[in-house]
């Protein structure tokens, strides 16, 4: 069935992506990973190149492109070439920071921050989870006491992705602990303020390459001319900017698994077992065809989000279906795939081990399966 999502704009795009994975990003990407550090100078050259940061708009150093096909096309690119922790820092800055920057800036915050986000030179965080705080985000109690043009930030944020590379972080605070949903703020602190401390660079099952830390805030003072939008709105903020961090989740997942299937099926033909290639065996050939036609079917869901989203329509429970569907998918391939490799999918060489751990965080962050069938569930019994 031809997809007929992209047009020759896209497709030329796409050449564009690929050529530049393939001088920037392939040859390091085993290293960073066995660094546990990304080379920061590689988004300044995907910047560059126009790999992300397209959205930033025209006066700030970017291409001003909104259309979110083209942020699709470079996960499907990652995917391809298995780099997934380069791809997962890239999706962070273009579906979580820019998005509010974008959105929750004023002039002067614009000028201050879009230029150097747009140039690949600063890098950010978003901070929401606390050690007693991951998806309940009302129990946050990282707190922001007003101290006349400050605010006083006291607490600590974990599993927070980009915590020892970021810039800057958008953080999440508790600015009036009697207020209810009412009582959070969303602040910028930059890198260098005084109290800000960054804790390990956490040891994890995948993704080794995108570090992951744990921030401390001590009686850190930041300006409140770094509030973000207005306080006390903050638990709107972050609930509002779920549906985009979700349907990025969801086409890397799409993108990963498509493309460790194919590698899957190529495997299966040159591998011999008992006189006959894997792929003779009607175990396999059912095996496959189960994973393609289900691919096949959730692709269309994805490219039908994208496209609502493209026109602003995507709802937070859309984008939640797609979010836990997707990555729960893609366990169930990538787990079929190592299997298909036999004892050789257990090995680090090949993609699908990679694939297997680095992937295994997705139905975990940007809020459980658990917490998408919830909120799902309950607007389905309120309509």
């Amino acid at each position: 069935m031809k997809r007929e999502l992209y047009d020759a704009d896209h497709e030329a795009y796409r050449s564009t992506v690929r050529e530049f994975l393939a001088r920037e990003v392939a040859p390091f990407a085993e290293q960073w990973d066995a660094d546990r550090w990304i080379d920061k100078s590689v988004f300044a050259k995907a910047a560059a190149a126009g790999i992300y940061a397209l959205r930033v708009p025209e006066e700030f150093g970017g291409a001003g492109v909104t259309d979110y096909r083209f942020r699709q096309i470079v996960c499907e690119e990652i995917g391809r070439i298995n780099a997934l922790s380069f791809g997962l820092t890239l999706g962070l800055q273009d579906d979580l920071v820019f998005a509010y920057l974008a959105d929750l800036t004023n002039d002067e915050q614009r000028k201050r921050w879009l230029p150097g986000f747009a140039s690949g030179e600063l890098i950010g965080a978003l901070a929401m989870t606390e050690p007693g705080a991951g998806s309940d985000l009302r129990g946050m109690r990282t707190s922001a006491r007003r101290d006349g043009d400050h605010y006083v930030i006291n607490g600590q944020k974990t599993f927070i992705s980009s915590g020892i590379m970021a810039d800057f972080v958008i953080l999440a605070v508790q600015t009036d602990s009697q207020a209810g949903s009412r009582g959070f703020s969303i602040v910028v602190v930059e890198d260098g303020t005084p109290g800000f401390g960054r804790g390990r660079k956490l040891d994890k099952l995948g993704l080794p390459g995108q570090d992951t830390a744990e921030i401390f805030f001590e009686d850190c003072r930041v300006p409140v001319e770094n509030l973000l939008g207005e306080e006390g709105r903050g638990l709107q903020y972050l609930m509002s900017h779920l549906p985009q961090e979700r349907l990025g989740i969801t086409i890397m997942a799409m993108a990963t698994s498509r493309a460790i299937l194919d590698m899957t099926i190529s495997y299966t033909k040159e591998r011999t077992a008992f006189g006959q290639s894997i792929a003779d065996f009607q175990n396999t050939r059912f095996e496959l065809a189960t994973m393609e036609t289900e691919l096949d079917v959730a692709e269309a869901y994805t490219d039908k989000s994208v496209l609502a989203f493209n026109a602003g329509e995507l709802s937070a429970t859309e984008a939640a279906k797609g979010k836990w569907y997707l990555s729960e998918l893609q366990k169930r391939v990538i787990d079929r795939c190592l299997q298909l490799h036999g004892g050789y999918g257990f090995m680090n060489e090949y993609p699908v081990a990679k694939a297997y751990s680095d992937t295994r965080i997705q139905t975990i962050f940007g809020g459980t399966t658990e917490i998408m069938k919830e909120l799902i569930g309950r607007e389905i019994v309120a309509r």
